[in-house]
């Protein structure tokens, strides 16, 4: 039986850290050099976009980290360690972090992320007004721009449509202007409705 579908099994159809039903998805756990069903959980899509930072993080979603990290499942246990280290400003959170003993091999393979290092706050894409950009969205520009190493000159009013995001930087988001494609800054657009 390959790992994906042991895992699968082993879930009964339920997200492994917040028991969700809804639609789940396998997710490997960094950093894995192989795939096995030690490294591999089934979690459900609201999990997922959080611990990947691509979310705000629930506070109150992650307290089912006190059931779950109790799972003898190691790829369990790292994720439960990594985001209870995002949430130790919570009293819970420390709490259970006390409490949550790993072996020097799991601790060492969920501080290999860095992750642990962070607090809780996402960096997301964010128009002028704090409005949350996604991929494909359709955007207004606030002020007329000068494009460096072009002769073009995007004016004020101009639409972008199907921006992409910049996956490393979040002030920063790619559109095409007058069939070229250029990098603009969040703080000069306005998400259009």
């Amino acid at each position: 039986m390959k790992a994906v579908d042991q895992v699968r099994a082993r879930s009964q159809q339920q997200c492994e850290l917040c028991q969700s039903a809804e639609p789940l998805e396998v997710y490997e756990v960094p950093p894995a050099s192989y795939a096995s069903a030690d490294n591999i959980i089934n979690i459900c899509h609201h999990c997922r976009t959080q611990i990947d930072k691509k979310a705000p993080i629930d506070n109150e979603h992650w307290r089912c980290l006190t059931t779950a990290m109790w799972s003898e499942v190691p790829g369990i246990q790292v994720v439960s360690w990594r985001m209870l280290n995002r949430l130790r400003n919570e009293s819970w959170a420390m709490e259970n972090l006390d409490m949550l003993y790993l072996a020097d091999d799991l601790l060492t393979w969920a501080k290999a992320t860095g992750d642990h290092e962070n607090d809780g706050t996402v960096d997301l894409h964010k128009d002028a007004n704090g409005n949350l950009l996604q991929d494909g969205d359709t955007v207004v520009l606030i002020k007329s721009l000068d494009v460096k190493g072009s002769t073009l000159n995007a004016k004020l009013g101009t639409v972008v449509r199907n921006i992409r995001l910049v996956q490393d930087n979040t002030e920063q988001i790619e559109g095409k202007i007058e069939g070229q494609t250029i990098v603009i800054l969040t703080k000069y657009l306005r998400k259009q409705n």
